[in-house]
């Protein structure tokens, strides 16, 4: 029987390692490209009126929540462990020139969530309650018709899966246990405790709903942001004279071959296919966890919901993962036996590349006020991805069945702090990657109508003026 689970659990990560690599790297990142050009570079060319559409608020539309909370929200959701493990993985693969090409990926990812925004506010639909509600299994239904449900229901089976948060779970309690506690200290027990921590700290928050989520994100995710910012600003200070070399580094890596990857042009294919490949799953342009978010805000104008939602990827694809690399490469500077030989770096691996920089930085509590922030990544991420399995839940079940949702989420929380769950994680990376399929797809058939919004929107715009 063990040699039936094990076999099982291989062939679920043999497919995850498939479609989490090439499928899903040109799905997001060419429709990102697509989208980019198709808009004339809108997230470039705009990107100060989106700032401005913040401040816009619509109280009188449907819906449950403001912009600039759907905006923090889906933030607090994609700003998470992967923008510091990711980023050290990209760096130990790719090297600093991979960081190059996640700016690249994140004004594509931009181009893509401007699209995602507009779309969910120009396809709403109206649950089993009656409430409006915001997602592409709304979008699906309303703006391609209900002969198009079947995909709306892929959808939100895959959602449902692959936004439980086993892997945020698991990861920080073995980054708990690793930091504070001996290997004989680390027993079930112990990892039980931590588990129920997370989930009663999660269940607090979201058990009020999507209303208190989104007052948490507001307060936290500028909160979190700043604090980093501050981290990393600090760290550039102190070592000033690394900084430009930092610098040359991402931009001269990203067009030369590394020996490592093979040499030539081949291997700066690889260099630019590791930093857009992170970049893409951090920013979750094109999943359809944003357009949930943002499908749920207070706003009749699609198109200025375009705007704020493209903000997200220059946040934590430009912004949180930039101050990641410039850490971790500084670190490295000043200490380069902590750069990891050879790739194939697991997740925790990465953090624990991150946090050895961060002590290289600032010696003895560097990698303590990492952690403090990787809790804080963690948690954000959990409290907005159980709203994602709830509208999953209320879509194919009803919505008075999203409640039930949250218990088996929180108590998802507490299994995975305590095993391994290696093709439980890659079950859920795979879930979470199919919801990109339906997702472009619906984004690449409404984006004509979504253009002619936003020509309409613009034009209005100009005339104010």
């Amino acid at each position: 029987m063990s040699n039936f689970w094990n076999a099982l659990g291989n062939g679920i990560t043999v497919v995850s390692d498939f479609i989490c690599g090439y499928p899903l790297f040109f799905l997001l990142i060419g429709g990102g490209l697509f989208f980019l050009f198709y808009s004339r570079f809108t997230p470039l060319r705009r990107y100060g009126r989106a700032i401005q559409a913040l401040r816009v608020k619509d109280d009188k539309a449907d819906g449950q929540i403001s912009s600039f909370e759907a905006l923090t929200s889906a933030i607090a959701a994609t700003v998470g462990m992967g923008n510091i493990a990711g980023v050290a993985i990209a760096i130990s693969v790719g090297g600093a020139g991979a960081i190059f090409w996640m700016w690249i990926s994140a004004i594509a990812g931009m181009a893509t969530k401007f699209f995602e925004g507009t779309l969910a506010v120009m396809y709403k639909g109206k649950d089993s309650a009656g409430e409006t509600q915001g997602g592409t299994m709304y979008m699906i239904m309303t703006g391609l018709g209900p002969k198009w449900k079947p995909l709306a229901v892929f959808f939100s089976i895959f959602g449902l899966i692959g936004t439980l948060c086993i892997m945020q779970s698991n990861q920080l309690t073995e980054s708990v246990t690793s930091l504070f506690f001996t290997p004989e200290q680390n027993t079930l027990l112990l990892r039980f405790i931590i588990g129920v921590i997370i989930t009663v700290i999660v269940a607090g928050v979201i058990i009020g709903g999507i209303k208190r989520i989104s007052k948490v994100s507001t307060k936290l995710v500028p909160l979190m942001v700043g604090l980093y910012f501050i981290l990393v600003l600090y760290i550039m200070i102190r070592h000033i004279g690394h900084v430009p070399g930092v610098f040359k580094d991402i931009i001269a890596g990203a067009f030369t071959p590394r020996g490592a990857l093979g040499g030539g042009i081949g291997s700066i294919i690889m260099i630019a296919l590791t930093g857009v490949r992170r970049a893409a799953l951090v920013n979750e342009a094109g999943v359809g966890t944003a357009s949930m978010m943002h499908g749920a805000s207070k706003n009749n104008e699609p198109v200025r919901e375009g705007l704020v939602a493209m903000i997200g990827p220059s946040i934590d694809s430009g912004l949180v993962c930039t101050l990641t690399a410039i850490a971790i490469l500084i670190g490295s500077k000043i200490d380069p036996s902590i750069m990891p030989a050879g790739s194939g770096m697991s997740s925790m691996e990465g953090l624990k590349f991150a946090i050895n920089a961060f002590n290289a930085s600032i010696p003895m509590v560097g990698g303590y006020l990492l952690f403090i922030m990787v809790l804080m990544f963690a948690f954000s991420t959990m409290f907005s991805y159980s709203y994602y399995g709830q509208k999953c839940t209320g879509f194919l079940f009803g919505a008075h069945y999203s409640k039930y949702y949250n218990i088996f989420f929180l108590l998802m929380l507490i299994v995975s702090a305590m095993i391994p769950l290696k093709a439980a994680v890659s079950l859920i990376d795979t879930a979470y990657a199919l919801m990109a399929f339906p997702t472009m797809f619906t984004l690449f058939m409404l984006a004509p109508k979504a253009k002619k919004e936003m020509k309409i929107y613009f034009a209005a715009n100009k005339k104010k003026k």
